[in-house]
């Protein structure tokens, strides 16, 4: 039999949570089962960073300079990491000093889809989020992706559909 280690009371039960004679604590309470609502794992829906060369204009500098605009370009695409995943949009952003920015998809309110024609050209688009996420000031832009940005909204926009569905997030318009 086992005794409370703060009074010297034998326990009637083996590994209780509360001592019932002196009330001091003995561990950990007991974990519960989760229930059915727990949360799904988060899934990636896309990770990378900007295209290195985004549009007819960078690839027209690209030229001018001889391939030298090239190393610029890779700088500043590799100063920004994006990170959507079914729950949240990660933005990693700088190169020696780093700022994160995460914003649940559950604040997510609309969505903007930008191709413009020197993107269209070379395959990447902006993908901009309406969002009511106080650190964001109200609109996250992801740009320059190289993805299908109108599949990647698809996904986007079923993902938050169903966050929102899982934490009960309504969202009412006044007219």
């Amino acid at each position: 039999m086992q005794r409370c280690p703060h009074c010297e009371t034998d326990l009637p039960q083996p590994n209780p949570a509360i001592c019932p004679s002196c009330g001091a604590s003995l561990g950990e309470p007991p974990r519960r089962a989760s229930g059915g609502d727990a949360a799904p794992p988060e899934r990636v829906i896309f990770e990378g960073h900007p295209a290195l060369v985004p549009g007819v204009l960078e690839a027209l500098f690209v030229a001018l300079t001889l391939g030298l605009g090239l190393v610029w370009l890779w700088v500043r695409s590799r100063g920004t990491h994006y990170r959507l995943t079914t729950s949240r949009v990660v933005i990693e952003s700088g190169m020696l000093n780093k700022k994160i920015e995460q914003i649940d998809l559950y604040r997510v309110d609309d969505y903007a889809v930008d191709l413009p024609l020197g993107q269209r050209l070379l395959g990447t688009g902006n993908l901009t989020l309406a969002t009511t996420d106080r650190s964001a000031k109200g609109e996250v832009r992801l740009a320059h992706l190289r993805t299908d940005v109108r599949a990647l909204y698809e996904q986007l926009r079923a993902a938050t559909e169903a966050d929102k569905a899982r934490r009960g997030v309504r969202r009412f318009d006044s007219v």
